[in-house]
Parts: structure tokens; C-alpha cells; sequence
């Protein structure tokens, strides 16, 4: 019986050496660290040190969630992944009308600098690398945690980590987004010059595929239309003055790693392909790090099941051995009980021995790229990145990203796959353990682990204790000198943090900066 990739792409029963006729291993692969990065970026990859394990957690309040921290730290985490909740993620304080509802529940509640000091309290800022998934009011949470460094001594220079400030895929698929294109990729532009002169050991913006793929992109229009929005984000700094060498090494990326293991090996080796072709032909770049696509990888959420949810720990496990197959730099691994709730304890504890046990018992680590050679991979390599090749190119046909986007280009071909998906799904035909397939007549019960409720009164005392202790006319003025920055041309970064250092809230100041840029409303072609 035939069987199709994730993409609609053909699997054959059989690959042999005319799946590879006319291959050059030459242009294909090359070695490992070198053009055009097939095989990894790095010459070593694993086989020096493993990938950098994060656990994205945030729940709560910022108390909560620092405890949490540092229990996932003395258990060998050695990168922190930051979830915000909604209304942080908008733009919006905790009192505010529209985060009624909404504080603590998908991530950790931010207002202001009171809350970060919490948050990183001591956890060594210059000791641990930290990712934050945040994407309109990147900046905010960018300088507030540089403040906060500064507060415990340690210089911007010595801040490592990343920001995911991706807001391109908001408007395709995920819809936190606050300002229109226009303000939002010249405030990126912002941090790209912000990060270059004073932090620079920090990854300035993670493109993201994840949130692409939790819509119901397939595995090539994830890497497609990620790879389309860095496209995108490259051209406005270079228009912005910027040398491409000066920021193009500090760009990352975020993937989704699902169950099919062969494609999303094949996946991540063609987009890192794809990247170095674009970046060394198109903008020219010199250095060999601007051509690197380095990325981090999550396994798929949206493949975790609320019925028999234990199941999900042999899903994230196969979900994992892909993402490190394909060279990931950077992983997450979901915890078993997400399709129910907030992980607990134990469950996210136990997501992280996932990737211990693949980094220390298996012998992955041991070879750089041991796919390398493999008919079936290297066909299917090829052929993802040339379905990808093809959704870019019409993109260019819309004019790029955002001309793309204000036509619905990618959501409505996002909306068509994740459709077919749910009709496999609804037939039969697409196997999901437990769901469609192989059920107990009675699930066992699953004590979850809940946000109080109360987390929303606390936030709002919080916030009316900081407005009555600070300087209002200290921070009054720095929010005057934000919305002048905002109104030219000047870097709003500076003036920025210095109406955050006055304790001015991260609500105050998005609303400062929707007075002047205004906020983004979907055309009709959404």
C-alpha cells in the first residue's frame, strides 16, 4: 500500500541507488560544518557536547514559576524556556479588562520589573542561557531582564540566550500580535541594532515554524514559510542600514519535531540547506555563521493526547530522537499530561530524563549525522526542500512575507492541510493511538495540576502598590521620550528601558506605543 509524508509527499517500500541517480555528495552534503550545513553546523555536533536542554515552563506567578526554575536547574536543565501568559504576551497588565480570565494560566505573569526580579531571584543570570517566548513586546522582556542582570551585578555582555520576537507568524498563525507589520519589523530592526551594541552574545530573534505546525502546517510548509519570514526580517535590517554579517549570525530559528521520524530529519537537513543558499546568493553574506541555520525544536504539542496520556511519553521520546537525528541545537521536550493541563512536577521532571536518557544512554551522541548516505533520506531530503523551494517562491509572487500575509496566503494554505489532517483523522485512515484507535472503554483518572484563580487579585495589589510607590513624573517623562523615538527614527530600545527602570509597567508601555503606531486588525482576507 502506498503511503505519503506529512508534505503529501511519496514514501517508497524500497530506496536503493537510483533514488540518489545524478546525486553529488559534493553539493548535497558537503561535511559537517561546512556549506551548505546538510550535515549540521557544526564539524563536532554532538560528539564534543550535547544539544542545550531547555524545559519550557511559566505558570502563575512570578514566586511560582522561580520555584519551578530552580527545581528544573538542580535537576540538570541547562537552559531555561520562559512561557508568558496571555495577557503578557499582549501587552496587557493583569488589571487590565481584557486579562480578566486570563492571568497566570498559559505562562507567567510579567507587569514589570518587580515581577522579572522575582523571576530570575537567585538563578545567576550570567550562568544560565534563558529563552524567552515572546514575540510583540520582545523588547520589553528583553531589557527588563537586562535590568535586572544589572541589578545583580552581571554586565549585558556576559547575557546569553534568546527572544522569540518572531511576529511575522503571529499573523499567520497564532495571533498575538499588537502593532501592524510596518512598526513591528522596524521595532525588530530596533533590537537587531539594540542587541548588536549592548548585548551582544544575545540571539536576537528565533524565527518559528512551531506555531505553524500547531496550526496545521505540514513539515514543508513549516520550514517554507519560516524560512520566508527570515527572508523577510533580513531584508528589513539590511534596509534599516544594517551589514548582514553584523546581525545574520545572531538569528535563530524554532521547529516542531513530530512522530514521523524520517521526514522531520529530512526536514531539518534541507532547511538548513535552503538558509545557506539564500543567504550566501541572495544577501551575499561572508561570514560562515550568517549561513548557519541554527534552531531549536519542541516536540509537537499538538500531537500529545488527552485519553491515555502516559502514551505521550513514547511520543515525546520518538519526537525527541528526530529532532536530535536531524541536528537540533536546542530541545524541549513536552510533558506527558499537556494535552490536560500545566505539567507538573514529576511529569516535566520526567520530560527531561527523556533527553538525558537519549544524550547519555543511547549512542546518538556518538556520530555527526548518521543518516548521512541513507537512500530514503536523502531522497526525502531533496524533495522536502524542494516542495519548500516551491511555497517560497510564490510567496516572492505575493512580493514576500508580508505582501503574502495580507493576502492570507500561508494561513489559508496552513487551514487546507490542517483540514485534510482532521478528515484522515475523523476516517480512520490516520492512526492516533488512543483516540481513533486501540481506546479503553474507561480512562483512569488524572489529578491535573491547577492555576489559582486568586493569582489575578494578587497581580492587580501588586501593581496598585507599584503605581502608588513610584516616581510618576520620572516615569511619565520617560514614556514621552519612548513615544518621540516611536514618532522618528531613534532606537525606541534606550528610551524604552529607561520608562522600565522607572518601574513604568508593560502594559503602560505598549499603550504608549499603540498611541502612536495603532494596532493591527486582520484584513478580510483572513
Amino acid at each position: 500500500m502506498a503511503r505519503e509524508s506529512e508534505s503529501g509527499l511519496p514514501i517508497e517500500p524500497v530506496y536503493g541507488p537510483d533514488a540518489l541517480e545524478n546525486w553529488d555528495p559534493a553539493e548535497k552534503l558537503g561535511e559537517p560544518g561546512s556549506y551548505p550545513f546538510t550535515r549540521g553546523v557544526y564539524p563536532t555536533m554532538y560528539t564534543g557536547r550535547p544539544w542545550t536542554m531547555r524545559q519550557y515552563a511559566g505558570f502563575g506567578t512570578a514566586t511560582e514559576s522561580n520555584a519551578r526554575y530552580r527545581d528544573l536547574i538542580a535537576h540538570g536543565t541547562t537552559g531555561l524556556s520562559v512561557a508568558f501568559d496571555l495577557p503578557t504576551q499582549m501587552g496587557h497588565d493583569s488589571d487590565a479588562p481584557l486579562a480578566h480570565g486570563e492571568v497566570g494560566k498559559v505562562g507567567v505573569a510579567v507587569d514589570s520589573i518587580d515581577d522579572m526580579r522575582v523571576l530570575f531571584g537567585g538563578i545567576p543570570l550570567d550562568k544560565v542561557s534563558t529563552s524567552m517566548t515572546i514575540n510583540a513586546p520582545a523588547a520589553l522582556l528583553l531589557l527588563l531582564y537586562q535590568l535586572v542582570a544589572e541589578e545583580q551585578g552581571v554586565s549585558a555582555d556576559q547575557l546569553t540566550g534568546t527572544i522569540q520576537n518572531d511576529v511575522l507568524k503571529e499573523y499567520i498563525a497564532r495571533g498575538t500580535y499588537i502593532f501592524p507589520p510596518k512598526p513591528s519589523l522596524r521595532l525588530i530592526a530596533d533590537i537587531f541594532k539594540y542587541c548588536k551594541a549592548e548585548i551582544p552574545k544575545w540571539n536576537t530573534i528565533s524565527i518559528s515554524g512551531y506555531h505553524m505546525a500547531e496550526a496545521g502546517a505540514s513539515p514543508a510548509q513549516e520550514i517554507a514559510f519560516t524560512l520566508a519570514d527570515g527572508i523577510e526580517y533580513v531584508r528589513t535590517a539590511v534596509a534599516a542600514g544594517m551589514d548582514v554579517d553584523d546581525f545574520a549570525p545572531r538569528l535563530s530559528f524554532f521547529f516542531v519535531a513530530r512522530t514521523t521520524i524520517l521526514e522531520e530529519v529530512a526536514k531539518f537537513r534541507a532547511a538548513r540547506r535552503i538558509w545557506a543558499r539564500v543567504m550566501r546568493d541572495e544577501f551575499g553574506a561572508k561570514n560562515p555563521k550568517s549561513l548557519m541555520l541554527r534552531f531549536h525544536t519542541q516536540t509537537a504539542g499538538v500531537q500529545l493526547t488527552a485519553q491515555q496520556p502516559e502514551v505521550n511519553l513514547v511520543r515525546v521520546a520518538v519526537q525527541a530522537l528526530a529532532a536530535v537525528l536531524g541536528g537540533t541545537q536546542s530541545l524541549h521536550t513536552n510533558s506527558f499530561d499537556e494535552a490536560i493541563a500545566l505539567p507538573t512536577d514529576k511529569s516535566a521532571r520526567l520530560a527531561l530524563r527523556t533527553q538525558q536518557v537519549l544524550a547519555y544512554e543511547t549512542d546518538v551522541t556518538a556520530t555527526v549525522d548518521p543518516f548521512a548516505g541513507s537512500y530514503a533520506i536523502e531522497r526525502m531530503t531533496d524533495e522536502v526542500e524542494a516542495a519548500a523551494v516551491e511555497l517560497m517562491g510564490k510567496v516572492e509572487e505575493f512580493g514576500g512575507a508580508v505582501a503574502a500575509i495580507e493576502r492570507g496566503f500561508q494561513k489559508g494554505e496552513i487551514e487546507r492541510n490542517a483540514y485534510r489532517i482532521a478528515q484522515e483523522t475523523d476516517s480512520g485512515e490516520r492512526v492516533v493511538v488512543g483516540v481513533n484507535r486501540f481506546q479503553l472503554d474507561e480512562e483512569e483518572p488524572y489529578e491535573p495540576l491547577r492555576v489559582d484563580p486568586a493569582i489575578e487579585a494578587q497581580q492587580a495589589e501588586r501593581l496598585a502598590k507599584l503605581r502608588a510607590e513610584r516616581d510618576r513624573a520620572a516615569m511619565d517623562s520617560a514614556l514621552d521620550a519612548l513615544r518621540k523615538a516611536a514618532e522618528g527614527k531613534d532606537n525606541v530600545l534606550y528610551p524604552m528601558k529607561e520608562a522600565l527602570r522607572s518601574r513604568a509597567t508593560v502594559g503602560e508601555v505598549c499603550n504608549a506605543l499603540r498611541g502612536v503606531w495603532g494596532t493591527y486588525v486582520p484584513s478580510d482576507a483572513f
